[in-house]
C-alpha cells in the first residue's frame, strides 16, 4: 500500500508545484486577482488550492473566507501553468486597516509505479504544501504599504519570567512583515534573522534573551521588511525618531 505524507518544503525536499510569488495583494477596487502556479517537476501533479483565517491545521471543506477560488481541484502536467482566480464575495470586512488571510497549494504526486514503474506496494510519498499570506486591502487606507515599517515604534520590555524583549508597535493599517532586526543599544547588538509580523495597530514581541538595556528605547533598529513583491527593503530607526 502506498503511504502518503505531508511536507512542508522542508529538508532537502522539493516541490514540483511553484507559486509565482511569496505574498497576494487583494486590491478592494479589483474584481478579482490572478494568482499563478507553475509545474517544475518532471511528472504530473493533481494539486489542491483553498483559505484559510490563520489555521494551518483548517481543512478545505471548513474554511469560512469571503472569497471564491477556482480551479479548487485539476491535475497541473510538468512544465505547464494554471491560473487561479481569486474573487471577493462582498462579505464585510474591516475598512480601516488590512485583513489576513492564507493561500495554500497542496501538491499530491502520481503513484510510485505510475511515475518511475516500481511495483513496491510500500512506497512512501510526499505531498507538498505551500502557504501564503494573501492581504485584502481595503481603498482608501491612510499613507501607503512601503512607509509602514518606517512608523513601527520599538521599545524594550521586561519580561515577568526574566530576560527582556523587543517591543513593535505598529500604528499604520498595514501587516509589517520582517524577514531580519538587528538592535543597537550602546556596545550591545542583538540580531533576529527570524523576524515576524506585526497586526496594524497591533504589538509585538521578539525576545532578546538576557540582552539588559540601557534605555527603554533602543539607539537604534536597523531591518529588513518585505514589501508588496516580497522583496526585501531595508531600513533604519533612530531613538530619536527619525527613520533613515
Amino acid at each position: 500500500m502506498t503511504v502518503f505524507a505531508l511536507s512542508w518544503l522542508a529538508g532537502g525536499a522539493q516541490a514540483g508545484v511553484v507559486i509565482s510569488g511569496t505574498r497576494v495583494i487583494y486590491q478592494a477596487s479589483e474584481r478579482e486577482v490572478t494568482v499563478k502556479l507553475g509545474n517544475e517537476g518532471d511528472a504530473p501533479a493533481l494539486v489542491q488550492v483553498w483559505l484559510d483565517t490563520g489555521n494551518p491545521n483548517a481543512l478545505p471543506d471548513e474554511s469560512k473566507v469571503p472569497f471564491t477560488l477556482s480551479p479548487p481541484l485539476f491535475r497541473l502536467d510538468p512544465k505547464k501553468g494554471q491560473s487561479l482566480r481569486l474573487i471577493y464575495t462582498q462579505e464585510p470586512l474591516p475598512q480601516d486597516k488590512e485583513s489576513l488571510f492564507w493561500l495554500n497549494v497542496l501538491e499530491v504526486p502520481p503513484r510510485a509505479d505510475a511515475a518511475t514503474g516500481s511495483n513496491d506496494p510500500n512506497s512512501l510519498q510526499l505531498a507538498f504544501r505551500s502557504r501564503i499570506k494573501l492581504f485584502f486591502r481595503p481603498a482608501g487606507l491612510p499613507g501607503n504599504a512601503d512607509d509602514a515599517a518606517a512608523q513601527v515604534r520599538w521599545k524594550f520590555l521586561r519580561k515577568e519570567n526574566g530576560g527582556y524583549a523587543l517591543e513593535a508597535s505598529n500604528p499604520t493599517p498595514y501587516h509589517v512583515t520582517f524577514s531580519r532586526i538587528v538592535v543597537a543599544d550602546g556596545a550591545t547588538n542583538w540580531t533576529s534573522d527570524k523576524g515576524g509580523m506585526v497586526d496594524p495597530g497591533a504589538s509585538a514581541d521578539f525576545d532578546i534573551g538576557n540582552l539588559a538595556p540601557h534605555a527603554t528605547v533602543p539607539a537604534q533598529v536597523d531591518y529588513t521588511f518585505i514589501n508588496d513583491y516580497g522583496a526585501g527593503v531595508n531600513g533604519k530607526r533612530l531613538r530619536d525618531g527619525t527613520s533613515k
